[in-house]
């Protein structure tokens, strides 16, 4: 027998025999006391006793992830219901990942609505996090892995900014030669708010270099003789 064994035995002895031959009172709550306070003093290094351990540590499975809960005759159904999508969700994208889904995802439209300052923002913050790491946060394809990853488009150059939005989604999507595919890390309405901000960076860079072109023109037009003799008039 232990040494906590012999003292818990001796202790609840002593109670026994408070209570039967004794009238129970104060010595028999204050030995009881004792009792519980030595029991108490144990190693904090072990985890004690928890009550209904299910619910405080719960068994965490990955949404839609594989596991093994109806063979344990758990009923779990962990993938959406077939032609059915989630309540808010956008609807889903069904064209294949190969040429032909490539050349029709030019007619895809852009589901949402234009975005507000606000939600401008965060798209921009979105594709810091996800795109500019190669693109560059000015989208002129100098990200930090550009160098590494190689051929880097530059969303700026006339060809990606006359790119339909449905087939920069598809390529979101899919992926496309060193891009991969981002589905995984933004759902479909976040990827629609990238495309969204990367079309009004774009709008900008062009109305800016159509104003330097005019600039540009005016500058280096001549100025005919008729002109010339009205200036010193």
């Amino acid at each position: 027998m232990s040494p906590k064994e012999a003292m818990k035995e001796l202790i609840m002895g002593k109670c026994y025999k408070i209570f039967y031959f004794k009238r129970p009172g104060r010595s028999c709550g204050i030995v009881i006391l004792g009792a519980v306070s030595l029991m108490s003093c144990r190693d904090k290094r072990e985890p004690g006793r928890v009550y209904m351990p299910d619910m405080a540590y719960s068994r965490a499975y990955e949404a839609y992830a594989p596991n093994s809960l109806k063979q344990k005759g758990i009923n779990y159904i962990n993938y959406p219901v077939d032609g059915t999508i989630r309540r808010g969700d956008l609807f889903s994208y069904t064209l294949p990942n190969d040429s032909n889904g490539y050349k029709m995802s030019a007619e895809v439209k852009d589901p949402l609505p234009p975005l507000d300052s606000v939600g401008l923002h965060e798209a921009q913050r979105l594709f810091n996090i996800y795109c500019a790491i190669c693109h560059g946060p000015n989208m002129d394809a100098q990200g930090p892995m550009a160098g590494k990853v190689g051929a880097i488009a530059n969303l700026k150059l006339p060809q990606y900014v006359k790119e339909p939005e449905g087939q920069m989604f598809h390529v979101a999507t899919y992926g496309k030669n060193n891009m991969g595919s981002y589905a995984s890390q933004l759902d479909k309405k976040q990827r629609w708010m990238v495309i969204q901000y990367i079309k009004s960076v774009q709008a900008g860079s062009a109305i800016t270099a159509a104003a330097g072109d005019t600039t540009s023109a005016k500058a280096t037009t001549p100025t005919s003789p008729k002109d010339s003799m009205t200036a010193k008039k």
